[in-house]
């Protein structure tokens, strides 16, 4: 209220001002017509309306025309008028300057009103792109009323739920809306405005039924705006409960997928040897007279078969620590070209008979590694190519750099990956849906390579055609530990 009042004494104030310095100008310096002098208290009148509102112009209007009738028009100096025609330009220009005062402060209205809108669909903007940053339910519960005061200005925000019968604040002021009034709100589906306080008690409503009720103090908002609050509030907890459940839905399809594909490599892979040393074994048992020739060979499959079971729980043991994070690196510089020359030797007697294609450029930088961890992770990707690429195909291996790393390729003529199970080659246990019958393996050697470059920062990806075979790809780090050592040094 004080602020109002002092704005519309200024206003008098500056009206008087400018009546008295329009009428000291031409009364005393520039002498015009008494024409000149209406059209510039006209003009004048409409510009304090335009800032001052009506009041103020309409009190200029009545100033304006008794100087106009007293300092211009004839007799002079007198609050008479000696032509009649003057009597009707008088009032002419009184009625000219309030309607025209009256119109520029309606568009002033006008105008003030939509910039507030403006500012409200903005605020509403941001409330509800905050809003839809926000994934999980608990947090987003916690965060609405804080939205709300940050994107308000508000004093304080609360939110009801009462299916959880629990009351989330703001945490920007120790002040508390009244519970009671929130709770009857959301039981009678109605907006309470209290006026006095400047409250808002809102029911938020998903479509035409309430699921809560907000309390809002301090900004002036509409009642569309409020409204629009509740509807993004509660289009906000509905979306993220559906991305909750849907997240909840897709990690079951994926407990089930990777269930059966335990399941199917336990029962191929696991079973396969038990099997067979079963077998040795009660060929051992049922033999009367062991034949020694006989007995080391079947003493020879029990062993391999262990070996083999040892392999594959080693392997599930390996890739749980990369996933823990468990495993210690032991960075230093190595040449790609040492690094593939060990990989093949490690595999030598698995592709006895293939011909390796090797294309590495002598010049390229060594990548900073772990020696024996990298190595594995190759072994992986070239036991890989040999185990589903024919025999008398060519397995080849190249290597780039690729800006601050080197790329390396293992490439094989096999029957290739769909594009659909190009998404999945990486998942644990997961094999190839034509090949998982065809090839003994567990699915674990492309994750635990993918597990080991991605612990050297680096990124492991396929390409691949049906029946032209597939390319599997690593980047590695440049060692640029060189590059940090001082020139006197080298």
């Amino acid at each position: 209220m004080q602020r109002f009042l002092g704005g519309r004494i200024v206003g008098l104030t500056a009206s008087v001002a400018i009546v008295f310095g329009i009428t000291y100008v031409y009364y005393r310096v520039l002498h015009v017509n008494h024409t000149t002098v209406a059209l510039s208290f006209l003009l004048a009148i409409l510009a304090v309306s335009a800032v001052w509102g009506m009041a103020v112009s309409v009190f200029m209007s009545v100033l304006a025309m008794l100087s106009l009738n007293y300092f211009f028009l004839p007799p002079v100096g007198m609050f008479t008028i000696a032509d009649p025609q003057n009597w009707v330009a008088l009032f002419v220009f009184l009625i000219t300057a309030i309607t025209g005062s009256q119109l520029s402060s309606r568009i002033r209205l006008e105008a003030d009103e939509a910039h507030h809108r403006r500012r409200e669909v903005e605020r509403l903007y941001r409330f509800s792109r905050k809003l839809l940053g926000e994934g999980n339910v608990i947090q987003l519960m916690n965060a609405i009323p804080d939205y709300i005061v940050e994107s308000f200005e508000a004093g304080a925000a609360e939110l009801f739920l009462p299916q959880k019968d629990k009351f989330y604040r703001s945490g920007f002021g120790a002040a508390h809306l009244d519970e009671e009034k929130m709770k009857t709100a959301f039981l009678h589906d109605e907006i309470a405005i209290d006026s006095t306080t400047g409250v808002y008690f809102i029911p938020v409503r998903l479509g035409v039924r309430p699921i809560g009720s907000l309390g809002i103090s301090g900004p002036q908002l509409s009642r569309q705006s409020v409204e629009a609050v509740s509807t993004l509030v509660a289009i906000a907890i509905e979306r993220a409960r559906a991305v909750e459940q849907l997240g909840q839905t897709e990690a079951e399809r994926q407990g089930e997928r990777l269930k059966s594909a335990l399941l199917d490599s336990i029962t191929h892979d696991f079973r396969t040897p038990l099997t067979s040393m079963k077998a040795a074994v009660s060929s051992l048992l049922a033999s009367g007279n062991p034949d020694p020739v006989q007995t080391r060979e079947l003493l020879t499959i029990i062993n391999e078969e262990c070996d083999r079971l040892n392999h594959l729980v080693e392997e599930a043991g390996e890739m749980a620590k990369l996933e823990a994070g468990e495993v210690e690196l032991n960075l230093e510089p190595i040449p790609i070209g040492e690094l593939v020359e060990s990989s093949l030797a490690h595999c030598k007697t698995a592709l006895a008979g293939r011909l390796i294609d090797i294309k590495i450029d002598p010049n390229l930088p060594p990548v900073r590694a772990d020696r024996e961890r990298t190595k594995e992770a190759m072994v992986q990707l070239i036991d890989n190519a040999n185990l589903y690429s024919p025999r008398d195909q060519p397995v080849t291996i190249t290597a780039e750099q690729t800006g601050d790393s080197v790329t390396t390729s293992v490439a094989d003529r096999g029957p290739g990956i769909d594009d659909f199970e190009q998404t999945m080659i990486f998942d644990k246990f997961y094999r190839g849906k034509d090949q998982r019958y065809l090839v003994r393996g567990t699915g674990m050697g492309l994750p635990i390579a993918k597990a080991i470059i991605a612990a050297h920062k680096g990124s492991v990806s396929v390409t691949s055609q049906l029946g032209h075979g597939s390319v599997f790809s690593f980047t590695l780090p440049v060692d640029r530990s060189q590059d940090r050592v001082p020139r006197e040094a080298r």
